[in-house]
């Protein structure tokens, strides 16, 4: 199997991919054809299309699709989210307004009515050998966010738990934020610090949650690698007009929160809820409340991922419905 990802913005996707050479329009990339998107695609289309986040192809590459004998399987790879109308969505079909071809809608999810989650084959086995060797001793939290105006707060109350904490922030506008109200402190008191990493690459990034204790994640990737990870998480969910983002935030808490008891829901809740709206007030307490409750989450953070296992991931579900559809 031949896979080709054309990329719009390869300055970015070197931060966590750092062989990629940015003056290059073609390139190798552990088996995988590395095109830049302001290649002409003036190539045979593929069998298999997939579109993330609502690109839109080039017009002449939808004609050449239309052209072939056999026309590629069109995915149109949408978002990922809890709500629960993205079971009825997934897989319904978009025909083409003018040309002989049809888009399905691919959903990524937390069901078995959805296109699942990102997994490789033997992360879990990875993880879990990783784990055998680890001593929790303080505790680790890896903080990794969009600016927030209530990161200075959180930090207050983390450095005055009345437990020993390190915490782990990758370089970025969050961490700048940090030394910008504490300076270039790492010891804030004999039982906290504060260190400041840059990016690794992406291959190196479940391992490095998998160090830490409590992990604090944004957007979407870091989200599901936390939960593969079967940590505490606090998650920062991509701030959207007229605060769609709470909807989608809700609903995730809702599933996730199955299982655990009113007390532990509560305190996971609040912390979630305080650090999205970046309520500097509020977030401390809700840090205080979430700490109470750490063996609680990370018993459910484990039962979550061996839920979540139980489903085929992302790319066994493309390759399933490529193969049904075309009939293989």
């Amino acid at each position: 199997m031949t896979v080709r990802l054309i990329v719009d913005d390869l300055d970015s996707f070197c931060t966590i991919e750092p062989t990629i050479d940015v003056s290059r329009e073609r390139q190798e990339i552990e088996g995988v054809t590395l095109l830049a998107w302001n290649h002409s695609l003036n190539m045979r289309p593929a069998q298999l299309v997939i579109e993330a986040f609502a690109v839109n192809l080039p017009d002449s590459y939808v004609v050449a699709m239309a052209e072939m004998l056999s026309p590629p399987v069109w995915i149109n790879l949408e978002y990922l989210s809890a709500e629960t109308w993205i079971g009825t969505h997934h897989l319904l079909p978009s025909p083409h307004p003018t040309q002989t071809l049809v888009k399905y809608f691919f959903f990524p999810g937390f069901t078995p009515d959805t296109g699942g989650l990102i997994r490789e084959r033997e992360l879990l086995a990875e993880r879990d050998a990783f784990a055998g060797t680890d001593a929790a001793n303080p505790l680790r939290v890896f903080l990794f966010g969009y600016p927030n105006a209530a990161v200075g707060e959180l930090i207050r109350a983390i450095s005055e738990s009345a437990i020993s904490v390190t915490c782990t922030i990758p370089a970025g506008a969050l961490a700048a934020s940090v030394k910008r109200i504490h300076g270039d402190e790492t010891n804030l008191s004999t039982s906290y610090s504060i260190k400041t990493i840059p990016f690794v690459p992406q291959r190196a990034f479940d391992s490095l949650l998998w160090k830490h204790d409590v992990l604090f994640v944004r957007g979407e990737d870091s989200f599901v690698r936390a939960q593969w990870a079967a940590k505490p998480f606090i998650w920062q969910i991509y701030p959207q007009s007229e605060s769609t983002h709470w909807v989608k935030l809700n609903a995730f808490l809702a599933l996730y929160c199955d299982g655990l008891d009113d007390a532990t829901a509560a305190a996971l809740r609040e912390l979630w809820r305080s650090w999205n709206a970046e309520d500097h007030v509020a977030v401390g307490a809700a840090w205080g409340g979430f700490v109470r409750y750490l063996p609680e989450l990370q018993a459910h953070a484990l039962a979550w991922s061996k839920k979540l296992a139980q489903m085929p991931d992302l790319a066994a579900n493309l390759l399933s419905f490529y193969q049904i559809t075309t009939k293989i």
